[in-house]
């Protein structure tokens, strides 16, 4: 039997999942680790904190099953994009606390840059808005603030990465400073039309060429494993960015075919076929994989705290002991009680694109309960969703007319029932609902020869539930009408004096 592993490092947690070669579930294991946020706005990760937990949920995983040696055919990796690390190549060692894509310092950066006049010659390049989501202001701030990093960084003596850069580094004992497409155009520094990184980008971002990974194809011989890790080498055959991989492992490979992922935050994706389609409704374009000489790209629309929602229920406010509990709760009550929270601790993202947004809890009378929140809480991360399927349908100029659904805030019914009602269209739920790691043991699979093609991957997605629309229009309106406005009054709350 082949096996592959698959490493999912995440925002909040690492997980290890070893599949089949009939993409089923051999072994898994999942490490949460420590969250810091040091000042409002701020959101900063361990570097060796993830490491640690990915290599221990590593080895658990095929420990589990059983699957060392030569049916090991290769590691597929997956991470949580934008975040940025800096190292020491000597050493390897981080010089900084990981910048996780969530934190906003550089927001007043971005919008000098936008003032200059900078925004739509980025957009044209990348794809991306100019905003402190991604990477490259992050990278720009470790260069100012850390004493002498700038100088060492043009010296060459400092690697810069996305966590799938950090972990392949780790992975190989340093031998490889590499990232994939996928990655790379999420940080602002990358030209998604040439595939390079992009000399009048790094100018204006002021970040030095010397610092930057190589790129490699998302699918392919990439190198191997340091042999300590797991007692051989194994072939390190796939990096992909999550939703990239997530887009994947829901089999989403032709054009018009879209899914959405709830974890920390919600990722709808719409694949685009060969072309970079540009949005007319502050979507971001971005590379989906590549493989050889063929590139996907994809339409993707980003909220930043879907499952972070969750978190905050259970360990801001005490509402919950385990986030599953969240839907029985929420369940209590027949509605949200006239309350409508607008999650935005961290701003608002597509397509509204606003770093000052605050989060809100509207509508809150003495009657209100925990229950009440609960349910406003996941309709929260429904109805941002639909703001962002009715961008993209803008930009595709096509309907959706189903959409699939991955991550772990699927397991919950009542969301998924919440979005099908507030989407009008059938939401379709996966029997293997990681389809995140699945994607990233889909690219190592390919690499390895485990499965030939694509079509061969699609024999192995099927659905285990369909969730149909039962709320009326009428409703379905009165409840985006409310929201919106909640939304308007949520923008620019946190300009600075």
């Amino acid at each position: 039997m082949d096996y592959l592993l698959a490493l999912d490092q995440g925002t909040t947690s690492s997980r290890a999942i070893v599949f089949d070669a009939r993409a089923g579930v051999c072994g898994e294991a999942q490490r949460e680790f420590k969250q810091s946020f040091p000042r409002p706005g701020w959101v900063e990760h361990d570097p060796m904190a993830i490491w640690h937990s990915q290599l221990e949920c590593a080895r658990e995983a095929v420990y589990e099953s059983d699957a060392g040696g030569p049916q090991l055919r290769g590691i597929g990796i997956t991470n949580q994009r934008e975040t940025t690390v800096l190292w020491d190549r000597k050493s390897g060692h981080p010089l900084a606390p990981a910048i996780v894509w969530q934190d906003r310092r550089t927001a007043a950066h971005c919008e000098k840059l936008r003032r200059a006049g900078h925004e739509d010659s980025v957009r044209a390049l990348t794809g991306l808005e100019l905003d402190a989501y991604f990477s490259a202001t992050k990278l720009a701030w470790l260069l100012d603030k850390l004493p002498g990093a700038r100088k060492r960084a043009e010296r060459g003596e400092l690697a810069f990465g996305t966590v799938d850069s950090w972990l392949v580094w780790q992975l190989s004992g340093g031998a490889l400073h590499v990232t994939d497409p996928s990655n790379a155009s999420r940080t602002l520094l990358f030209d998604i039309h040439k595939q390079c990184w992009d000399d009048t980008l790094l100018e204006l971002f002021d970040i030095p060429r010397q610092v930057l990974p190589e790129i490699v194809d998302t699918s392919g011989p990439i190198g191997h494993t340091e042999p300590s890790l797991f007692g051989a080498r194994i072939p390190i055959g796939g990096i992909v960015g999550d939703q990239q991989a997530a887009t994947f492992g829901q089999v989403c490979v032709s054009p018009g075919m879209a899914k959405n992922t709830y974890g920390t935050g919600c990722f709808l994706t719409l694949n685009t076929g060969l072309q970079a389609v540009v949005s007319r409704n502050r979507l971001l374009t971005t590379i989906g994989w590549r493989r050889g000489s063929t590139t996907q790209y994809l339409l993707e629309g980003s909220v930043f705290s879907a499952g972070a929602v969750v978190q905050w229920l259970r360990d801001g406010l005490g509402f919950i002991r385990t986030a599953a509990e969240v839907e029985e709760l929420a369940a209590s009550v027949p509605d949200n009680g006239q309350v409508v929270m607008v999650p935005a601790f961290t701003g608002l993202g597509a397509p509204h694109w606003d770093p000052h947004a605050r989060g809100t809890l509207m509508g809150m009378t003495r009657g209100t309960t925990a229950a009440h929140i609960a349910r406003a809480a996941l309709e929260s991360v429904a109805l941002q969703t639909v703001d962002l399927v009715e961008a993209m349908v803008a930009d595709s100029g096509q309907p959706l007319t189903e959409l699939r659904v991955d991550g772990g805030m699927t397991r919950n019914d009542l969301l998924m029932q919440m979005q099908a009602d507030l989407l009008g269209v059938p939401v379709v739920r996966p029997r293997q609902t990681e389809t995140t790691a699945l994607g990233a043991a889909f690219f190592a699979g390919l690499a390895a020869g485990v499965w030939a093609d694509e079509a061969e991957l699609a024999r192995h997605w099927e659905a285990e539930r369909v969730f149909e629309p039962v709320m009326s229009a009428d409703r379905r309106g009165a409840m985006l009408r409310r929201w919106h406005e909640a939304v308007a009054r949520t923008r620019g709350w946190d300009v600075p004096e």
